[in-house]
């Protein structure tokens, strides 16, 4: 029995709304922002004590070049910034992550996820090495001890020059807590106390500087710690002191109470500098030395190799790669975990969620008719550092199939926390913008959330993935037992997401779904985005309606409910509010018949999208006046044909999710069809990867407007080869007339792919967004590892089973 959202809520939660005195429009105003009424996950009790503990303290700062947090919404903050050089020999402030070409390259090489990890950052003239690595060895402060290493090296071995480096590291209080200036900070003799303070979670705390060689210290204290500025106010800082004594060299001074310090610390290349960061401090001084010297120096040193090891250990008995591969392959694989791990990050604030419109006063929208969400807090791993460093709903499934081989309880804690946002009508923002340093990052009409729009709930492809590595026997006991507790709390948020989906983005025929939040209005877009689907620019029905059908949404609503009838198979029937019927909702979605009457089409031999559509659009130049009377030449839409009700002809990614979610028999000869398409180098087959869009499209890398470049029409994306590899994996094994052609594919795509990969991180030190169609050069983002990192899955051939 399907129920309506209200009354699951009233089941679930065990309460009458709390909206029910207030009009309509008001209601809904509140039920936005209003948190989902069960049990956190993240207060589970596998969430707490020594776990808790073990990841209070890391590298959680994405989106700069090296940072330190905790993980607590007003944390002591730590980070790095250097005078770096730029092509035209200029130098810059490098603080946050840039995705240009000034910097060579820059990535954690190895990074665990909880308490180590080593970075390279190559410059035009240096290379810097930052590691870090956490201690609870002697220390009573909660989180324990952790340390910092920076190694300045010349870029060429032969170079024998000392090169002057300066570099500027920062501690600041985000509550705003002042903080004492060591008292020898300006004669440095091999060890200085930067600063100290006290916090309510780690009591007294100790910065210490450590180094054998030639250092020079200079300092500057602000009160209000302003981080995202920080690079621009500590240039400003140089300038001033450069024009009064013609040196490179902060002020000395710092306002009363400074809950930010910025510590130049000048010294050249073939250089080593240690920071360290005691807690917990009771008095005994010498306890604080002797912490200290295991953390610097020749301790650190054994320390950092020791746990280079046990990387090294881990990745192998992780993901078990063949002795075949060469040294550069594992080297890319290294890099895949160890950026994804390092990209890890913690954000605190609160999302902007655009009101309902019935409750907008003002009649015309505007990106100021938002709500507040409730403040929260998110545990994740981030795309890509220095373009999207923040949270993505449906990258966060793809991201977690590769963590949770690694640590699967830093993947079940990353989907707690995304459930948690959920708000009381099972709706959960896709894109999480949370604190200044997140909001700094991105333009600003992305920012606010729109709560009628969705975002592939790929968190259930990576719960499925547990479940079958449950009945595979990958988990021993605890592990299982922690697996099905996880899962026992989260369904009556999982059900709570079902239901939004089921309810909010169905069509008008039964089985059917459309992604909302296309633009039917638009006079700018060749083919209105669906940003909810996650593939943006990919080309839908050219007028969006309500009759729309897309293929690619019924297939995730077959995964989503699937998954929750098999984790209702696991746990057993329990005293559970009644909900809904998901064996009925998998015999319907997973109806062949049914599926190829809706969406395939045989003349293509493809399944299609099916809507109000016409392919005669395009965008033309028009001269247009403005309210002041101005007349401008734009880009605008123009359609010259009249749109009918009919299937969408654009093959690509969306044409195989039928085939990527292994609806389609092994026996069935539309199988062989989309084998026959997937291998076709005049559609979507090339030599580094599968293209999101066949050639064969009239959108085919065609602008969107006019500065709008072609995005997933064309460009070759890790996620869906990844998921299309994954299902010619498993028709190659399964018994069926196809198994041959279909292993023969997979042979080939999987090769093209590694090799694609490896290349292009061999020429550029990089991992990338996506790759060009034509010649598999990286593009977009640097450091996407993100989803890409799934590169590493495909050289292990890991993959879901459903």
């Amino acid at each position: 029995m399907m129920m309506t959202g209200e009354s699951h809520k009233n089941a679930a939660g065990g309460i009458k709304s709390p909206f029910g005195d207030l009009q309509d429009d008001e209601s809904q105003r509140f039920r936005v922002i209003t948190p989902f009424p069960s049990p956190k996950l993240s207060d589970l009790p596998m969430f707490q004590g020594d776990h808790k503990e073990s990841l209070y303290w890391g590298t959680y700062r994405p989106q700069v070049y090296f940072g330190v947090r905790a993980r607590t919404p007003q944390s002591l903050v730590a980070g790095l910034m250097w005078l770096g050089s730029k092509d035209d020999g200029k130098h810059v402030m490098r603080h946050f992550c840039e995705n240009s070409d000034d910097l060579e390259s820059f990535g954690w090489r190895e990074h665990n996820g909880i308490d180590f990890g080593r970075q390279e950052l190559l410059e035009q003239d240096m290379i810097l090495e930052t590691s870090f690595v956490k201690s609870k060895e002697g220390s009573l402060g909660y989180g324990g001890d952790w340390s910092i290493r920076i190694n300045v090296k010349n870029k060429r071995l032969s170079d024998d020059v000392k090169k002057r480096v300066h570099l500027f590291f920062y501690l600041a209080d985000e509550g705003g807590n002042g903080m004492n200036l060591g008292k020898d900070v300006f004669e440095f003799k091999e060890s200085s106390l930067l600063a100290s303070g006290s916090s309510a979670d780690v009591g007294k705390w100790q910065m210490h500087l450590k180094s054998q060689n030639n250092l020079e210290t200079h300092y500057c204290g602000f009160k209000t710690p302003d981080i995202v500025n920080l690079s621009d106010i500590v240039q400003q800082n140089l300038d001033v002191q450069e024009r009064k004594s013609g040196r490179l060299q902060l002020s000395d001074t710092s306002e009363d109470s400074s809950s930010i310090y910025v510590f130049q610390i000048s010294t050249t290349t073939q250089s080593t500098v240690d920071i360290a960061f005691v807690s917990g401090i009771r008095g005994e001084t010498c306890d604080v030395e002797q912490r200290i010297m295991s953390l610097t120096g020749l301790s650190l040193s054994s320390l950092l190799e020791e746990k280079h090891i046990e990387f090294d250990a881990k990745f192998k008995e992780c993901f078990h790669l063949s002795e075949k591969l060469d040294s550069e392959t594992l080297m890319v694989g290294k890099a895949a975990i160890g950026n994804m791990l390092g990209g890890i990050g913690y954000f605190y604030g609160q999302s902007k969620i655009q009101a309902p419109k019935s409750t907008q006063l003002q009649p015309n929208k505007s990106e100021d008719d938002f709500l507040l969400y409730w403040p929260a807090e998110l545990y994740t791993a981030v795309p890509s550092r220095p373009v999207f460093p923040r949270g993505f709903l449906w990258d966060e499934g793809f991201h977690q199939l590769l963590i949770w081989r690694w640590d699967f309880r830093i993947t079940l804690e990353i989907v707690g926390n995304w459930l948690d946002l959920m708000n009381i009508d099972g709706w959960i923002p896709r894109e999480q913008i949370l604190g200044d340093e997140a909001l700094s990052k991105i333009p600003k009409e992305y920012v606010v959330q729109i709560p009628s729009n969705g975002n592939p709930p790929t968190l259930l492809l990576v719960i499925r993935d547990l479940i079958n590595g449950i009945r595979t026997e990958k988990f021993n006991k605890e592990e299982r037992d922690e697996i099905l507790s996880f899962l026992d709390r989260a369904f009556v948020r999982l059900d709570a997401w079902f239901q939004w989906f089921n309810t909010s983005q169905k069509g008008k025929e039964v089985g059917s779904y459309f992604w909302h939040g296309r633009d039917s209005l638009t006079t700018r877009q060749l083919n209105p985005q669906s940003l909810s689907s996650g593939l943006d620019d990919y080309p839908r029905a050219s007028h969006p309606t309500e009759d729309e059908r897309h293929v690619d949404l019924r297939c995730w609503m077959y995964l989503a409910a699937d998954c929750m009838n098999s984790i209702i198979e696991f746990l057993g029937e329990k005293d559970r509010p009644e909900t809904v019927d998901y064996s009925s909702i998998v015999k319907l979605l997973s109806d062949f018949n049914q599926l190829n009457q809706m969406h395939y089409d045989h003349d293509h031999g493809a399944y299609l999208d099916f809507g109000n559509h016409t392919e005669d659009v395009r965008l033309i130049w028009k001269e247009l006046t403005g309210e002041d009377g101005r007349v401008s030449r734009e880009l605008v839409r123009e359609t010259f044909g009249k749109p009918e009700l009919r299937l969408v002809p654009h093959i690509g990614y969306v044409s195989f999710f039928p085939f990527m979610f292994r609806i389609i028999p092994p026996d069935s000869s539309i199988l062989e069809k989309q084998l026959d398409l997937i291998a076709n180098r005049s559609i979507v087959w090339s030599d580094y990867g599968l293209l999101s869009l066949g050639k064969t499209s009239s959108l085919y890398m065609k602008y969107n407007t006019e500065h709008e470049a072609p995005y997933w029409r064309g460009a070759i994306w890790m996620n869906m080869n990844y998921m299309i590899l994954s299902s010619l994996h498993h028709y190659s094994i399964v018994d069926g007339p196809y198994s041959d052609k279909a292993r023969t594919i997979y042979e080939e795509l999987r090769s093209n792919l590694i090799r694609n990969v490896v290349r292009n991180y061999d020429q550029t030190g990089y991992i990338w967004e996506h790759y060009d169609q034509t010649k598999g050069t990286g593009e977009g983002a640097r450091v996407f590892t993100g989803w890409s990192a799934l590169i590493l899955l495909i050289m292990s051939e890991e993959y879901p089973l459903f």
